[in-house]
Protein backbone atom coordinates (compact mmCIF):
# COMPACT_ATOMS: atom_id res chain seq x y z
CA UNK A 1 0.00 0.00 0.00
CA UNK A 2 1.09 3.58 -0.54
CA UNK A 3 1.68 5.48 2.73
CA UNK A 4 -0.92 8.07 1.73
CA UNK A 5 -4.40 7.51 0.40
CA UNK A 6 -7.70 9.28 -0.05
CA UNK A 7 -10.66 8.90 2.30
CA UNK A 8 -14.26 9.20 1.09
CA UNK A 9 -16.19 9.58 4.34
CA UNK A 10 -19.17 11.95 3.92
CA UNK A 11 -19.15 11.48 0.15
CA UNK A 12 -22.21 10.11 -1.57
CA UNK A 13 -24.64 11.56 0.94
CA UNK A 14 -26.27 14.14 -1.34
CA UNK A 15 -27.19 13.53 -4.98
CA UNK A 16 -26.55 17.17 -5.83
CA UNK A 17 -22.88 16.84 -4.87
CA UNK A 18 -22.20 13.58 -6.68
CA UNK A 19 -20.79 15.10 -9.87
CA UNK A 20 -18.38 17.30 -7.91
CA UNK A 21 -17.32 14.38 -5.71
CA UNK A 22 -16.70 12.15 -8.73
CA UNK A 23 -14.64 14.96 -10.26
CA UNK A 24 -12.62 15.30 -7.04
CA UNK A 25 -11.79 11.58 -6.97
CA UNK A 26 -10.92 11.69 -10.68
CA UNK A 27 -8.59 14.60 -10.01
CA UNK A 28 -6.99 12.75 -7.12
CA UNK A 29 -6.31 9.73 -9.34
CA UNK A 30 -4.86 12.00 -12.03
CA UNK A 31 -2.56 13.55 -9.41
CA UNK A 32 -1.22 10.16 -8.43
CA UNK A 33 -3.42 8.91 -5.59
CA UNK A 34 -3.58 5.13 -5.78
CA UNK A 35 -4.95 4.10 -2.39
CA UNK A 36 -8.63 5.02 -1.91
CA UNK A 37 -10.71 4.09 1.13
CA UNK A 38 -14.48 3.79 1.34
CA UNK A 39 -17.19 1.76 3.14
CA UNK A 40 -20.73 0.59 2.66
CA UNK A 41 -21.65 2.82 5.61
CA UNK A 42 -20.53 6.02 3.86
CA UNK A 43 -23.68 7.50 2.40
CA UNK A 44 -25.26 4.04 2.71
CA UNK A 45 -23.33 2.95 -0.35
CA UNK A 46 -23.27 6.39 -1.93
CA UNK A 47 -19.53 6.84 -1.47
CA UNK A 48 -18.86 3.49 -3.13
CA UNK A 49 -21.04 4.60 -6.04
CA UNK A 50 -19.08 7.87 -6.35
CA UNK A 51 -15.79 5.99 -6.23
CA UNK A 52 -17.00 3.40 -8.71
CA UNK A 53 -17.98 6.06 -11.21
CA UNK A 54 -14.66 7.86 -10.80
CA UNK A 55 -12.69 4.65 -11.27
CA UNK A 56 -14.68 3.70 -14.37
CA UNK A 57 -14.08 7.12 -15.92
CA UNK A 58 -10.38 7.05 -15.04
CA UNK A 59 -9.95 3.58 -16.54
CA UNK A 60 -11.77 4.54 -19.73
CA UNK A 61 -9.63 7.67 -20.06
CA UNK A 62 -6.44 5.66 -19.57
CA UNK A 63 -5.45 7.71 -16.50
CA UNK A 64 -4.66 4.58 -14.51
CA UNK A 65 -4.70 0.80 -14.75
CA UNK A 66 -6.82 -1.24 -12.38
CA UNK A 67 -3.76 -3.03 -11.02
CA UNK A 68 -2.28 0.33 -10.01
CA UNK A 69 -5.18 1.09 -7.67
CA UNK A 70 -5.56 -0.20 -4.12
CA UNK A 71 -9.24 0.00 -3.17
CA UNK A 72 -10.39 -0.47 0.42
CA UNK A 73 -13.96 -0.93 1.58
CA UNK A 74 -15.65 -2.08 4.77
CA UNK A 75 -18.57 -4.21 5.84
CA UNK A 76 -21.08 -3.01 8.44
CA UNK A 77 -20.84 -5.00 11.71
CA UNK A 78 -24.49 -6.00 11.48
CA UNK A 79 -23.81 -7.51 8.06
CA UNK A 80 -20.64 -9.32 9.13
CA UNK A 81 -22.08 -12.80 9.63
CA UNK A 82 -20.97 -15.90 7.76
CA UNK A 83 -23.73 -15.34 5.20
CA UNK A 84 -24.09 -11.58 5.43
CA UNK A 85 -20.44 -10.74 4.76
CA UNK A 86 -20.31 -12.15 1.21
CA UNK A 87 -23.71 -10.64 0.42
CA UNK A 88 -22.53 -7.21 1.57
CA UNK A 89 -19.29 -7.66 -0.37
CA UNK A 90 -21.19 -8.41 -3.58
CA UNK A 91 -23.26 -5.24 -3.14
CA UNK A 92 -20.08 -3.22 -2.61
CA UNK A 93 -18.43 -4.78 -5.66
CA UNK A 94 -21.46 -3.88 -7.77
CA UNK A 95 -21.45 -0.25 -6.59
CA UNK A 96 -17.70 -0.02 -7.15
CA UNK A 97 -17.93 -1.69 -10.54
CA UNK A 98 -15.04 -4.00 -9.63
CA UNK A 99 -14.37 -7.72 -9.72
CA UNK A 100 -12.16 -7.61 -6.63
CA UNK A 101 -11.73 -5.36 -3.59
CA UNK A 102 -8.06 -5.06 -2.66
CA UNK A 103 -8.68 -4.84 1.09
CA UNK A 104 -12.01 -5.53 2.81
CA UNK A 105 -12.39 -4.56 6.47
CA UNK A 106 -14.80 -5.27 9.30
CA UNK A 107 -15.77 -1.66 10.12
CA UNK A 108 -15.99 -2.24 13.87
CA UNK A 109 -16.94 -5.07 16.20
CA UNK A 110 -20.59 -5.97 16.36
CA UNK A 111 -22.77 -8.79 17.63
CA UNK A 112 -21.69 -11.46 15.16
CA UNK A 113 -18.96 -13.77 16.44
CA UNK A 114 -15.52 -12.92 15.12
CA UNK A 115 -15.10 -16.54 14.05
CA UNK A 116 -17.96 -16.16 11.56
CA UNK A 117 -16.53 -12.95 10.14
CA UNK A 118 -13.04 -14.40 9.79
CA UNK A 119 -14.37 -17.52 8.06
CA UNK A 120 -16.42 -15.37 5.67
CA UNK A 121 -13.47 -13.09 4.91
CA UNK A 122 -11.15 -16.00 4.24
CA UNK A 123 -13.75 -17.57 1.94
CA UNK A 124 -13.99 -14.31 -0.01
CA UNK A 125 -10.22 -14.33 -0.49
CA UNK A 126 -10.37 -17.92 -1.70
CA UNK A 127 -13.06 -16.97 -4.23
CA UNK A 128 -11.07 -13.99 -5.45
CA UNK A 129 -13.75 -11.46 -4.49
CA UNK A 130 -11.29 -9.72 -2.16
CA UNK A 131 -7.51 -9.82 -2.24
CA UNK A 132 -7.02 -9.26 1.50
CA UNK A 133 -9.12 -8.75 4.60
CA UNK A 134 -8.65 -6.77 7.77
CA UNK A 135 -10.36 -4.91 10.58
CA UNK A 136 -11.10 -1.38 11.70
CA UNK A 137 -11.44 0.16 15.16
CA UNK A 138 -9.87 -2.88 16.85
CA UNK A 139 -7.83 -2.20 19.97
CA UNK A 140 -5.00 -4.38 21.25
CA UNK A 141 -7.26 -6.74 23.18
CA UNK A 142 -9.49 -7.14 20.13
CA UNK A 143 -6.46 -8.02 18.00
CA UNK A 144 -5.31 -10.55 20.57
CA UNK A 145 -8.75 -12.15 20.51
CA UNK A 146 -8.72 -12.18 16.72
CA UNK A 147 -5.26 -13.70 16.26
CA UNK A 148 -6.00 -17.32 17.28
CA UNK A 149 -9.11 -17.42 15.06
CA UNK A 150 -7.14 -17.00 11.84
CA UNK A 151 -5.74 -20.52 11.65
CA UNK A 152 -3.97 -21.48 8.44
CA UNK A 153 -6.04 -19.19 6.22
CA UNK A 154 -5.08 -15.72 4.99
CA UNK A 155 -4.34 -13.48 7.95
CA UNK A 156 -5.50 -10.03 8.94
CA UNK A 157 -3.75 -7.57 6.62
CA UNK A 158 -4.42 -4.22 8.32
CA UNK A 159 -6.17 -2.41 11.16
CA UNK A 160 -7.72 0.98 10.44
CA UNK A 161 -8.09 3.26 13.47
CA UNK A 162 -8.27 6.91 14.43
CA UNK A 163 -4.73 8.25 14.77
CA UNK A 164 -3.52 11.84 14.58
CA UNK A 165 -1.34 14.29 16.50
CA UNK A 166 -4.43 15.12 18.52
CA UNK A 167 -5.35 11.48 19.11
CA UNK A 168 -2.22 9.46 19.70
CA UNK A 169 -3.73 6.75 21.90
CA UNK A 170 -2.94 3.88 19.51
CA UNK A 171 0.77 4.62 19.84
CA UNK A 172 0.85 3.27 23.40
CA UNK A 173 0.19 -0.43 22.81
CA UNK A 174 -1.74 -1.02 19.59
CA UNK A 175 0.82 0.35 17.13
CA UNK A 176 3.72 -1.58 18.72
CA UNK A 177 1.58 -4.75 18.65
CA UNK A 178 0.88 -4.29 14.94
CA UNK A 179 4.51 -3.45 14.13
CA UNK A 180 5.74 -6.63 15.78
CA UNK A 181 3.52 -8.58 13.38
CA UNK A 182 4.25 -6.53 10.27
CA UNK A 183 0.66 -5.35 10.07
CA UNK A 184 0.03 -1.78 8.84
CA UNK A 185 -2.05 0.68 10.84
CA UNK A 186 -4.28 2.75 8.55
CA UNK A 187 -4.88 6.12 10.18
CA UNK A 188 -8.25 7.72 9.51
CA UNK A 189 -8.92 11.37 10.37
CA UNK A 190 -5.15 12.02 10.55
CA UNK A 191 -5.76 15.79 10.58
CA UNK A 192 -8.55 15.53 13.18
CA UNK A 193 -11.18 16.18 10.48
CA UNK A 194 -9.36 19.38 9.58
CA UNK A 195 -9.13 20.74 13.13
CA UNK A 196 -5.32 20.60 13.17
CA UNK A 197 -5.22 22.90 10.15
CA UNK A 198 -6.11 25.77 12.47
CA UNK A 199 -3.83 24.75 15.36
CA UNK A 200 -1.89 27.98 16.02
CA UNK A 201 1.26 26.47 17.55
CA UNK A 202 1.40 23.78 14.89
CA UNK A 203 0.92 26.45 12.25
CA UNK A 204 3.89 28.47 13.57
CA UNK A 205 6.16 25.42 13.43
CA UNK A 206 4.87 24.49 9.98
CA UNK A 207 5.42 28.03 8.73
CA UNK A 208 9.08 27.88 9.67
CA UNK A 209 9.34 24.75 7.55
CA UNK A 210 7.47 26.22 4.61
CA UNK A 211 4.46 23.96 5.21
CA UNK A 212 0.84 24.29 6.20
CA UNK A 213 -0.26 23.04 9.61
CA UNK A 214 -2.29 20.30 7.93
CA UNK A 215 0.73 19.11 5.93
CA UNK A 216 2.87 18.95 9.05
CA UNK A 217 0.17 17.08 10.97
CA UNK A 218 -0.17 14.58 8.15
CA UNK A 219 3.58 14.15 7.70
CA UNK A 220 3.91 13.50 11.43
CA UNK A 221 1.46 10.60 11.22
CA UNK A 222 3.10 9.09 8.14
CA UNK A 223 6.53 9.44 9.82
CA UNK A 224 5.56 6.69 12.26
CA UNK A 225 6.85 3.36 10.91
CA UNK A 226 4.08 1.04 9.83
CA UNK A 227 1.46 3.78 9.46
CA UNK A 228 -0.61 4.62 6.38
CA UNK A 229 -2.84 7.73 6.36
CA UNK A 230 -6.12 8.25 4.49
CA UNK A 231 -7.24 11.88 4.87
CA UNK A 232 -10.36 12.99 3.05
CA UNK A 233 -10.03 15.95 0.69
CA UNK A 234 -12.08 17.27 -2.21
CA UNK A 235 -10.48 20.62 -2.98
CA UNK A 236 -7.66 20.58 -5.48
CA UNK A 237 -5.28 22.55 -3.25
CA UNK A 238 -5.84 20.20 -0.31
CA UNK A 239 -5.36 17.13 -2.50
CA UNK A 240 -2.03 18.53 -3.74
CA UNK A 241 -0.86 19.54 -0.27
CA UNK A 242 -1.72 16.15 1.22
CA UNK A 243 0.06 14.32 -1.57
CA UNK A 244 3.16 16.49 -1.09
CA UNK A 245 3.15 15.67 2.64
CA UNK A 246 3.82 12.02 1.81
CA UNK A 247 7.31 12.94 0.61
CA UNK A 248 8.28 15.05 3.62
CA UNK A 249 11.05 13.87 5.93
CA UNK A 250 10.86 15.34 9.43
CA UNK A 251 14.11 15.55 11.38
CA UNK A 252 14.55 14.65 15.03
CA UNK A 253 14.24 18.25 16.23
CA UNK A 254 10.89 18.71 14.48
CA UNK A 255 9.59 15.41 15.82
CA UNK A 256 10.67 16.41 19.33
CA UNK A 257 8.85 19.74 19.00
CA UNK A 258 5.73 17.93 17.80
CA UNK A 259 5.94 15.68 20.87
CA UNK A 260 6.09 18.79 23.04
CA UNK A 261 3.05 20.32 21.34
CA UNK A 262 1.09 17.07 21.23
CA UNK A 263 2.61 14.64 23.74
CA UNK A 264 2.50 10.89 23.14
CA UNK A 265 0.35 8.82 25.51
CA UNK A 266 1.83 7.82 28.86
CA UNK A 267 -0.77 5.21 29.67
CA UNK A 268 -3.31 3.00 27.96
CA UNK A 269 -6.61 4.69 27.08
CA UNK A 270 -9.72 3.40 25.30
CA UNK A 271 -9.45 3.49 21.52
CA UNK A 272 -11.04 6.64 20.11
CA UNK A 273 -13.61 6.31 17.34
CA UNK A 274 -15.39 8.73 15.05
Amino acid sequence: MPVLGLGTWRMGETAGRQAAEVAAVREAIAMGYRLIDTAEMYGEGGAETVLGQAIAEALRAGDVRRDELFIVSKVYPHNASRRGTPEACERSLKRLGLDTIDLYLLHWRGSHPLRETVDAMQALVAKGRIARWGVSNFDTDDMEELAPLIGSGPGCAANQVYLSLGERGPEFSLLPWLRERGMPLMAYSPIDQGALASDHALGELAGRLGLTAAQLALAAVIARPGVVAIPKAVRSAHLQQNLAAADLKLDADVLAELDRLHPPPRRKAPLAMI
